[in-house]
């Protein structure tokens, strides 16, 4: 009963660290998008954009003016004494709607700039990512042929020893573990180098140690070139900004046409009517102050020019986003052949190396008994051996391409 217990707990742990490897790059992505502080500035320049849009839609502030009579003008009822005045302009209608249209599709295009950052840092991340994790099991795999070859010097000083071997086979030993040594030690800073890195994009601490999975899984592509293509054209951050862009000069143009078009003033009067000093003046209203309400005024765009340039530069401004967005498509197209064609080298690499590794250990399984039988081909079972070498490193290094191309993708259809 024990026994089955410590079964079933150990199940459970394997479980629990399969999908704590799975949800491990996901959880580094989040925590990026938390820290990152490039990415918190471009959300701030949103949000900035975001304050321009109830200042657009406001009125312009009222004009209040207040006169004081030095010496006061006698009217009927009374001197005046002061005079207070206020006033407000109104566009023409539908003005401040358009201004604050054009605020709201530029802050649009901002929160693309946004999502476009974050897509970018999640690739960022992923490829960085990937690239530890090829870099881990080259150490790993360089250790593991280190470890090899002591084996192999061993063998060889017990065949030197025993009058089998010439003590040239050692020699060639110790010279092809001094080589993996040095490459050793240059992966070893390669990985403190994007460690770094790494942890600079999640902005913690550049030691901070970065937990890597035991392998790698080879994920296909489930899409077609054309649905990728429209995701593209549809969902990436810098075509949805140059959409956004490309609406808000529109409206901008609608606003420069409701320029050319007058404005209106409201306003209103207040005097302050003192007591007439004439003995004679039995008037009623007598030094009661005066409302007058309302004052209507318009103002009358006579030079229109400068209106008319301002309509042909907001559609000068609008043709340039909607060139510049059939530009990025065209780009982004072409950089997505490219993604795709490094996809399809990763897929086949990993199954050529898959099968060159397993015909290389295979055949230096037979040339290491060949050599402790006999002692001979010592030069052969080295040079097998730095071929496997090559094969193990070649297919990871294609399992983190594959990954990484991939990755490359999503960020082109905008995730």
């Amino acid at each position: 009963m024990k026994r089955r217990k410590a079964i079933i707990i150990l199940i459970l742990l394997l479980i629990g660290s399969a999908v704590s490897a799975q949800d491990r790059l996901d959880s580094y992505l989040t925590e990026a998008a938390r820290n990152n502080p490039g990415l918190k500035s471009k959300f701030t320049e949103f949000e900035a954009a975001l304050e321009k849009v109830p200042q657009a839609g406001s009125l312009p502030d009222p004009q209040i003016t207040f006169g004081y009579f030095i010496q006061p003008v006698e009217t009927r009822v009374g001197p005046q004494k002061a005079r207070i005045s206020a006033t407000q302009m109104f566009p023409w209608f539908g003005t401040l709607k358009a201004k604050k249209d054009a605020a709201s599709e530029m802050a649009n295009s901002k929160y693309q700039v946004f999502e476009e950052a974050k897509s970018t840092l999640f690739y960022d991340v992923k490829s960085t990512y990937y690239n530890l994790y090829f870099t881990q099991k080259a150490i790993d795999i360089t250790k593991d042929n280190i470890d090899i070859l002591n084996t192999f010097r061993k063998l060889a000083l017990i065949k030197v020893e025993a009058g089998y071997s010439s003590t040239v086979d050692v020699l060639r030993t110790e010279m092809e573990i001094a080589d993996l040594e040095n490459q050793l030690a240059l992966l070893k800073d390669n990985y403190t180098v994007m460690q770094t890195s790494f942890n600079n994009l999640l902005n913690v601490e550049n030691d901070r140690e970065i937990v890597l999975p035991d392998s790698l899984s080879s994920p296909d592509l489930n899409l077609t070139d054309t649905s990728i293509i429209d995701s593209i054209k549809s969902r990436n951050h810098q075509v949805l900004q140059m959409d956004f862009m490309e609406s808000s000069y529109e409206k901008q143009q609608q606003v420069a046409k409701d320029m050319r078009k007058p404005n209106f003033a409201l306003g209103f009067d207040y005097m302050v009517i003192g007591k007439s000093s004439d003995p004679m003046n039995s008037s009623l209203q007598q030094g009661k102050d005066a409302f007058v309400f309302p004052m209507v005024g318009i103002t009358i765009p006579l030079y229109r020019k400068k209106y008319t340039s301002m309509v042909k530069e907001a559609m000068l401004m609008q043709q340039s986003a909607k060139a510049g967005k059939l530009d990025k498509i065209n780009i982004l197209e072409t950089t997505f052949e490219k993604a795709k064609r490094d996809y399809s080298d990763a897929n086949r690499r990993i199954s050529l190396f898959e099968g060159q590794s397993d015909k290389a250990g295979k055949a230096l399984s037979i040339l290491q008994t060949a050599y402790e039988t006999d002692g001979k081909n010592f030069e052969e079972v080295l040079r097998m051996e730095r071929q496997l070498l090559k094969y193990k490193l070649e297919l990871e290094k294609a399992l983190a391409d594959k990954n990484a191309a991939i990755a490359f993708i999503d960020y082109l259809m905008g995730k």
